[in-house]
């Protein structure tokens, strides 16, 4: 069974939760074991580290990672999605609080009797748990969830911000050394969104944005796109050349974005009391990517592809056409059973001594 585009992105924003659980737990075994050393046979609460111990403790705690890290994605980020970043850290921080009193109080008896080498409704299990709530082991235990939970919810909130895809950039270090590659380029250019900006005023055109880009996400996710920028009312989104010509998943994108817009046409003409639309242009060229910056870090790309794209995307207003693709990018393309083409000509293209072939892309109408 072949896993959807949806579920391989969230598994990817899930599993570094596990990873940084992992490695947090081995430090702290390693760190109350070098510390406490023999001594940690006198503190009747502490769990010994034997190996069968150890090993069913980093499991648990790989696991609450994994566990945190799906609550986080599927449900908890949408909760606080419009909250401020301190918001998000505080309120996430005492729910999840009470979620690791309830693992403790399941977790701890199971690691007890297998130490105790007894049944988990042993009374010594219970008076083991009983005497490790109220000590200074259960302190700790507690001190050392809170570290990693804070560590976990700050991962989260730069992920959110900065991109999952660029920060895993920046840990791999994959863009330090700048690298020629192959990308496509969409530059999306919301329509009217002057006339639609002054008659809404300054903060009801930002919740505009607001909708109109998360209603985006899905058709982006789908396809396999990257968000490269939000600029304005205009969106920047790319793929590696391979990827995006997938089963026209560049193309596709476009239309699913129009798509899942229009399913939400009575909510935005309810709240805004217009239907927002957009056009776009897509073409693909090398570029250099690569971190960029002193004081503030970013995954950039420069060639003259992102210049050629948003000249592209200025001619969808002159002839009237939602969707623009430049020739080159067609033929790498396979739109005959899904998309009908027309050939704009060759265009001249301001800054560019070179014309460029330009095609208008449209859904097959109906039979």
């Amino acid at each position: 069974m072949k896993l959807s585009a949806k579920f391989i992105w969230n598994l990817k924003r899930i599993i570094p939760f596990g990873i940084i659980w992992f490695f947090l737990g081995v430090l702290f075994l390693l760190v109350e074991h070098l510390a406490l050393g023999h001594q940690s046979n006198a503190l009747d609460s502490a769990i010994k580290l034997q190996t069968d111990v150890v090993i069913f403790a980093l499991l648990v705690i790989t696991l609450i990672g994994l566990i945190l890290g799906t609550i986080e994605v599927l449900w908890l980020k949408r909760l606080f999605e419009k909250k401020q970043f301190t918001t998000n850290i505080i309120g996430k921080f005492f729910i999840y609080i009470l979620f690791f009193l309830l693992v403790i109080f399941i977790t701890y008896p199971i690691a007890a009797s297998l130490e105790l080498e007894t049944s988990i409704i042993d009374k010594r299990v219970w008076d083991k748990y009983a005497y490790f709530f109220f000590s200074i082991t259960n302190l700790s235990a507690m001190i050392q969830l809170s570290f990693s939970l804070l560590i976990s919810l700050f991962y989260a909130e730069i992920s959110n911000n900065v991109g999952q895809n660029v920060l895993l950039n920046f840990f791999t270090g994959k863009y330090h050394k700048p690298i020629v590659e192959d990308r496509i380029f969409m530059f999306v250019d919301m329509k009217d969104s002057t006339p639609i900006a002054e008659s809404l005023g300054h903060k009801k055109y930002f919740a505009l944005l607001r909708s109109y880009y998360n209603d985006f996400s899905n058709a982006i996710i789908e396809n396999y796109g990257e968000v490269y920028q939000y600029v304005g009312d205009e969106i920047v989104i790319t793929w590696k050349l391979q990827k995006g010509i997938v089963n026209n998943r560049c193309i596709r994108c476009f239309f699913d974005m129009k798509s899942d817009l229009k399913k939400k046409d009575k909510r935005y003409k309810s709240t805004y009391g217009i239907s927002p639309s957009f056009k776009a242009a897509l073409h693909y060229g090398k570029v250099t990517t690569g971190e960029i910056g002193a004081l503030k870090k970013d995954i950039f790309f420069t060639g003259d592809v992102l210049n050629t794209t948003a000249r592209i995307l200025g001619l969808c207003t002159i002839y009237k056409k939602d969707l623009l693709v430049s020739q080159n990018l067609v033929d790498k393309l396979l739109l005959k059973e899904e998309f009908d083409s027309l050939n704009i000509g060759n265009m001249e293209l301001k800054g560019k001594k070179e014309t460029v072939k330009v095609v208008a892309i449209s859904n097959k109408p109906l039979k």
